[in-house]
């Protein structure tokens, strides 16, 4: 992989997957349209540099020329997903409370196809419950605010968790900005 190649794929992570990053969210969702081969060999060093950390990222979901990328913080995410509204949520998709991790994200993995995005990634993304159900209800229309996802609830604590998240972001790419690469800036540690 050429060193160009590795900081599109650096600040393609830092852009959509700051707040996971920096330890403030359970789980991001990236897109790639790169070569898959280069996406395995960073997906690779990622687990390698980051398992320290908790991180740890895997494909999701290999479509056409695309792959989409989940990174997750493993003990968030498990916390979140045994959430009692969240298990309760994911029971009506098939996710038993005795699935394992890895069982429930092969099961969601196994759920999506091109172009189409099963309801409960939401819930895997650390959506909150009564959002997700107002997209489902609502047919993604008549949100109450769009930003990291469509709000139906709680509006102003949803703008502190965004702003959170842009802070997230700018903290991310400033570093990179400073010559350092994604693993680097993640392993100095910022107050958000």
């Amino acid at each position: 992989m050429s060193e160009v190649e590795r900081r599109n794929i650096d600040n393609a992570l830092a852009f959509h997957g700051a707040p996971t990053l920096l330890g403030v969210k359970c789980a991001n969702l990236i897109s790639f349209d790169m070569c898959e081969e280069n996406i395995a060999e960073y997906l690779r060093k990622f687990r390698c540099r980051l398992s320290e950390n908790g991180l740890t990222a895997m494909r999701l979901c290999n479509c056409r020329k695309r792959t989409l990328v989940y990174i997750y913080n493993e003990k968030m995410l498990t916390a979140w997903l045994g959430m009692p509204q969240v298990r309760q949520f994911l029971s009506e998709y098939g996710y038993t409370c005795d699935m394992s991790l890895e069982q429930r994200l092969r099961r969601l993995s196994c759920r999506m196809s091109c172009g189409s995005f099963p309801h409960e990634i939401g819930a895997f993304l650390g959506y909150p419950v009564e959002d997700i159900r107002g997209f489902i209800s609502n047919s993604g229309k008549n949100c109450l605010l769009c930003g990291y996802w469509k709000v139906y609830a709680n509006a102003e604590k949803a703008q502190r968790t965004f702003n959170k998240y842009d802070r997230c972001r700018s903290i991310l790419f400033d570093k990179l900005k400073s010559g350092l690469d994604l693993f680097q800036a993640i392993s100095k540690e910022e107050n958000i």
